[in-house]
């Protein structure tokens, strides 16, 4: 097979592979479909330059497909017995910017047809093709459905929800970092009041799970991307959601449910940062259902990493660390996950510790410590192959209780000299 000669009208000018998808541009010269594409979209400008015959060309020109050409290496594939044949796909139409401007106009008229309004502008958006979401952005889908997710809820109608919260969530990010995103800013509160309510939903009804899971997704993006202003302008009642929302998925375990979590955490830890929101973190009683959900619900290295990094923040604060201390498990999970999980758990749980007998301190706290071996762990961690800076927490934590512990038959006096 390697002495076959493929003929050079099967090989694409820029891929120089057999094409997949041969399309034919404006200059006459046949490319593959991703090959072509990709070339136009590098070009600085609304003008790009076709590879062969060096002519400008606009970037949004059309590909038209080569029905003949792509027969034609199809068969010769058959007979030549190349596997690239089976990859062969019957080219999609291409998409014009004034389909989704129609789409969008579509979308501005209340009726019963946005559904499906709705579920093309979804497909478009789980396609992940660049040029579909420039023109999503460039025509204005954005604030189409931004506009759509207000409207449900002034009206308290779930209507449609689902699918404009996850085309929402599929191309927020790309159009934050492409564009001004003014209009969507002077209607932020009314947006996140928006998704809160979607988050609100009864958590048992099927469609509202994955609304909550959508709304989830998309609060992730747009916090992602917040500003500390925003973050610091955040209301009470979305931490309630969203710790709401931890404490559904703690009996779920579906990939689905594993994912909202995930973006609930992350929301948790990027917020997390202003003290006015941990305050309000914790009053909703955010550090006792992430205890639950770690001991519960938690087998993804990732999320108890994230569960971690958020219970040091939240711990950051004396209610924080009572609120720690007043759950029965709070630690003896932490301690538990020591030299268990990953690196940054170790650090994070060693922090904790630290804050814990450093400002918590109490005799109650201190006989907890050796009953659930924490004082047996700290020493491990200081014989392990730890970072250093968490050698020292440990160590730093030994040497301020070693006249409490050393008398303590639950540890060797011997130990605590040696690390102390």
């Amino acid at each position: 097979m390697e002495n076959v000669e493929i003929p050079e009208y099967f090989i694409c000018p820029i891929s120089l592979q057999i094409m997949k998808d041969p399309v034919t541009i404006v200059t006459g010269i046949t490319y593959d479909r991703d090959s072509i594409k990709r070339w136009l979209s590098k070009s600085p400008n609304s003008n790009a330059i076709c590879p062969v015959m060096k002519l400008h060309m606009s970037r949004d020109s059309n590909l038209t497909p080569n029905h003949t050409l792509r027969c034609l290496i199809q068969s010769w594939c058959v007979s030549n017995g190349f596997n690239v044949v089976d990859q062969v796909l019957t080219p999609k139409p291409t998409l014009s910017k004034c389909y989704i401007l129609n789409l969008v106009l579509d979308l501005s008229v209340p009726r019963t047809e946005n559904i499906k309004t709705l579920e093309k502008l979804e497909m478009l958006a789980k396609e992940n093709n660049e040029r579909n979401k420039t023109y999503m952005v460039e025509v204005g889908v954005h604030e189409a459905l931004v506009n759509f997710l207000i409207q449900c809820y002034m009206k308290c109608d779930t209507n449609g929800l689902e699918k404009a919260l996850s085309t929402l969530s599929l191309i927020w990010d790309y159009f934050s970092s492409c564009h001004e995103n003014n209009k969507v800013e002077n209607r932020e509160e009314i947006l996140m009041d928006s998704i809160t309510w979607a988050l609100g939903l009864d958590h048992d009804m099927q469609n509202h799970a994955m609304i909550k899971n959508h709304a989830m997704s998309l609060l992730r993006s747009i916090i992602g991307k917040a500003n500390s202003s925003t973050l610091n302008r955040l209301k009470p009642q979305l931490f309630e959601k969203i710790i709401r929302v931890l404490r559904e998925s703690g009996s779920n375990t579906t990939t689905i449910a594993q994912k909202g979590v995930d973006n609930a955490l992350h929301v948790i830890l990027n917020t997390s940062h202003s003290g006015k929101n941990r305050n309000i973190m914790i009053q909703s009683r955010a550090i006792f259902e992430l205890i639950e959900l770690e001991l519960n619900f938690s087998s993804n290295k990732k999320t108890k990493e994230l569960i971690f990094e958020i219970l040091f923040n939240l711990c950051s604060c004396a209610d924080g660390r009572a609120q720690l201390l007043s759950h029965a498990a709070g630690i003896a999970m932490i301690t538990k996950r020591i030299l268990k999980v990953s690196p940054i758990v170790d650090e994070k749980a060693i922090m904790i510790l630290c804050l814990i007998t450093k400002y918590s301190a109490t005799s109650g706290v201190l006989q907890e410590m050796l009953k659930v071996k924490s004082v047996s762990k700290i020493c491990t961690v200081i014989q392990a192959n730890c970072a250093s800076h968490v050698k020292d927490k440990a160590r730093e934590i030994l040497r301020n209780h070693f006249d409490v512990w050393k008398n303590s038959p639950c540890v060797e006096v011997a130990t605590l000299t040696r690390y102390a």
